[in-house]
């Protein structure tokens, strides 16, 4: 029986959104615009890239001048990923403190569960220097390719292909695991108003930044010796999955305790 796209089991893949940071050769750019077409994701989105538009990214492209076309640019990483409600990064230096890591398989299984609440982005750095600390802390998940450790860098092109294989591979195998975080699938006539929607990651940024401003004022954060007490707090809400609903009571409570230092 042919599929109608609605139906496909690779539909959920148009709720994946690649992010490039900071690329810094076009033609990289080109290879993993490539890489998502072979594998049918097309989403791509650049932050600040060093040249584009650009002859060399359309020529790698192979065929997949659509996606570079459409391409959309961005001058920071927290604009890139917008409204995307679950970020992984993609990284293969290990870090002291971030988001939990997981391998590329099981990353591409929740990405896919995380579809049902809204888009979805795979975080990738520079071909130099990688992702930044601050831009880790903003991502949900830190993604590890299992490759051969006596040698395991891979070009960004080869990396985007890897993860963009999983996810068809995902798409295309058992529907996702609701193990995995995400919700079961709603039966029919069941009422789903338990919970609201996942938050924005623009949301959940902004409460970061209120939560700073609180602790600050309270004199629980000494901002001259932070230690690791923002990055532990972003892990640990990052675990949570903060709906929309959730982010507001917690704000609604920071605005309180605002108003208790501010008027006693």
């Amino acid at each position: 029986m042919n599929l109608t796209k609605a139906e496909s089991p690779c539909a959920r893949l148009d709720a994946i959104r690649v992010v490039l940071s900071s690329p810094s050769h076009p033609g990289n750019i080109g290879a993993a615009a490539r890489a998502m077409k072979t594998m049918g994701v097309s989403r791509l989105s650049l932050v600040a890239p060093e040249k584009f538009p650009h002859p060399d990214a359309t020529a790698r492209s192979a065929g997949a001048e659509d996606i570079i076309k459409a391409a959309e640019i961005f001058p920071t990483t927290i604009e890139a990923l917008g409204e995307t409600v679950f970020v992984f990064a993609v990284s293969a230096r290990p870090r002291r403190l971030g988001p939990e890591s997981v391998c590329a398989r099981d990353a591409a299984l929740e990405a896919l569960a995380a579809t049902e609440h809204g888009e979805v982005a795979f975080l990738f750095g520079n071909e130099t220097s990688g992702l930044s600390n601050d831009e880790l802390m903003r991502c949900q998940r830190v993604v590890r390719i299992p490759a051969n450790p006596e040698y395991s860098s891979l070009n960004l092109g080869a990396a985007v292909q890897v993860l963009c294989y999983e996810l068809r591979c995902a798409a295309l195998g058992a529907s996702p695991s609701p193990a995995l975080g995400a919700s079961q699938p709603a039966t029919p006539g069941a009422s789903s108003t338990s919970a609201s929607p996942a938050a924005p990651i623009a949301d959940v940024e902004r409460f970061y930044e209120h939560l700073e401003s609180v602790m600050t004022e309270t004199g629980f954060l000494d901002p001259a010796q932070p230690r690791r007490l923002l990055p532990k707090l972003r892990r640990l809400f990052g675990r949570a999955r903060l709906e929309r609903d959730e982010v507001n009571i917690l704000r609604g409570i920071l605005d309180a305790v605002e108003k208790r230092i501010r008027h006693p």
